[in-house]
């Protein structure tokens, strides 16, 4: 008799189709607009705590966050500091992205933040966690969602250098 390999031991399959990493016998997670527990874009500081704290639950035994943070470098130069601008519609997008990944991974709990306005060296600017049953589900869940809110979220970064130049540049793609 062959044995079935278990999935939720090894690599995280990242790009894998996300039912090949669901476990029979999991507990049902819901719809994914419930499960899509928090997506906003707004001014305020953001925290991996409040990202966890909106994904916590007692069927996941997994629990993966993403912090990005305002970096002192970009390309080589020296960055002092940058501010984000947001479309008036950031909000909406990054719902329906929390929504996608939640439908998409369907054993998830979501929550997404990003941050606009000035934000210093070392400030949290999008953070996320996923909580899931099992690691590798909430591995890829938030891969894919960080990707995702880069590409689609409507949010413009203005860099300013330590050698005293600044530059646009899209949180798109």
């Amino acid at each position: 008799m062959t044995e079935q390999p278990d999935p939720t031991r090894g690599a995280t399959p990242f790009g894998i189709d996300p039912a090949q990493l669901r476990i029979s016998g999991d507990p049902a997670m819901g719809p994914a607009a419930q499960r899509a527990c928090l997506a906003e874009v707004g001014q305020e500081e953001i925290t991996v705590a409040a990202m966890i704290d909106a994904v916590t639950d007692p069927r996941c035994g997994a629990i993966v966050t993403f912090d990005g943070v305002v970096r002192d470098h970009d390309d080589g130069r020296g960055v002092e500091r940058l501010e984000y601008s947001a479309h008036p519609t950031a909000g909406a997008a990054i719902g329906d992205v929390a929504l996608e990944i939640a439908e998409r991974y369907p054993d998830t709990l979501i929550a997404v933040a990003h941050r606009y306005g000035p934000l210093e060296i070392g400030d949290s600017a999008l953070v996320c966690a996923v909580a899931a049953p099992h690691r590798k589900q909430a591995f890829a869940a938030c891969d894919e969602l960080v990707d995702t809110v880069k590409q689609r979220v409507p949010i413009w970064k203005h860099q300013h250098f330590s050698d005293g130049a600044s530059e646009w540049t899209g949180a798109l793609g």
